[in-house]
């Protein structure tokens, strides 16, 4: 290796001839200062910067239409955004939990009022997104927040991933985001403001083996947002994706928070503090990563390895074989206590 860089060297500088040591000098000081630079910027960002105020995207009494609204980090968006007097409209599977955040909300809140309506996002079903046109018809919504999502029941081989759970990601992260947006974008455009904040996930923006069909429905979200943003820009719609590592949930089965594992509520007063401030997911363009630690990660992780790195990527293949090899001791455990209580 060090042979092959010295001949690299001693050919450019047979060819620059006396201009030679100039040369490296200034591309040394040129990447001293992209170095310096990018670090810089994603300090300010992740530590100093705040994102947009919330009121440039629709006045208080203004309405923001979250999916997946019922618990986790969609039930913290619907509840931090109502106390910033937003009316919140909640979209999720069950109806109960449905009307029982929308009656914390309304008592908690004075002012704020509510709509709620239940749909499977994995039915796809089109008299759901019909019933949810019908409901938002006439409404202000300033903010669309697309959280609804599922991953995999565990890390699995692609090849053993059933076609029903390949079925289900598609239709909710996907298809459900694509066709709640294309019915609530309209009217944004019409009033010339507007946020459409999109739930990402290290799952899109890093290849992950064993969690492929989700990591490519969260990779779709990836390209298809920043597109989404270059297009609506001219209407004054924000779009933005927020780009999260683990965070307590259901979805991540991660129970105990840590200083890389934010709560729902610490992760979504980050994202709601970050809208817009660039430099939090190492300059990609439409995208925030929030959270602190996770803005460090993705950073080390792009301008030190690089996404597309082999290690990187057998790192992520091992960790969630791991994961899987755990879990399903679990399952055998869970099944064998159930067959002895028979």
């Amino acid at each position: 290796m060090a042979s092959c860089v010295n001949d690299c060297v001693a050919r450019i500088t047979s060819v620059l001839g006396p201009f030679a040591i100039p040369a490296f000098a200034l591309f040394g000081v040129l990447s001293i200062f992209s170095c310096g630079y990018k670090v810089l910027n994603a300090f300010l960002s992740l530590f100093v910067l705040s994102g947009t105020n919330l009121r440039k995207f629709g006045p208080k009494g203004s309405w923001a239409l979250v999916t997946g609204a019922s618990d986790g980090i969609g039930k913290e968006f619907s509840l931090q955004l109502a106390s910033k007097g937003f009316n919140i409209f909640l979209v999720s599977r069950t109806e109960s939990k449905l009307a029982e955040l929308a009656t914390e909300i309304e008592k908690k809140y004075d002012g704020v009022e509510t709509k709620i309506l239940s749909m499977d996002f994995a039915r796809n079903d089109s008299a759901d997104y019909a019933r949810l046109k019908t409901q938002i018809e006439g409404l202000d919504i300033a903010i669309l927040v697309n959280n609804v999502g599922k991953s995999h029941d565990m890390p699995v081989p692609f090849l053993e991933t059933a076609q029903k759970e390949m079925d289900d990601i598609i239709a909710i992260n996907v298809t459900g985001t694509l066709r709640v947006t294309q019915l609530v974008a309209p009217g944004m455009a019409s009033r010339k403001r507007g946020l459409i904040l999109t739930m990402g996930s290290f799952g899109g923006l890093l290849p992950t083996p064993l969690l492929a069909t989700y990591s490519g429905s969260k990779a779709f979200l990836q390209h298809w947002s920043t597109a989404l943003g270059a297009e609506l820009a001219r209407d004054n719609v924000q779009v933005q994706l927020a780009v999260g590592y683990l965070i307590t949930s259901a979805m991540s089965k991660v129970r105990k928070p840590s200083m890389t594992i934010p709560t729902p509520k610490m992760f979504v007063k980050a994202c709601l503090g970050k809208i817009g401030v660039k430099g939090t997911a190492a300059g990609m363009e439409g995208t925030i990563t929030p959270f602190w630690a996770h803005g460090v990660m993705h950073w080390a992780i792009q301008e030190v390895l690089g996404i597309w790195n082999g290690t990187v990527l057998r790192k992520n293949l091992g960790m969630h074989a791991a994961i899987r090899k755990r879990a399903l001791k679990k399952r055998e455990r869970e099944a064998a206590a159930g067959k002895k209580g028979l």
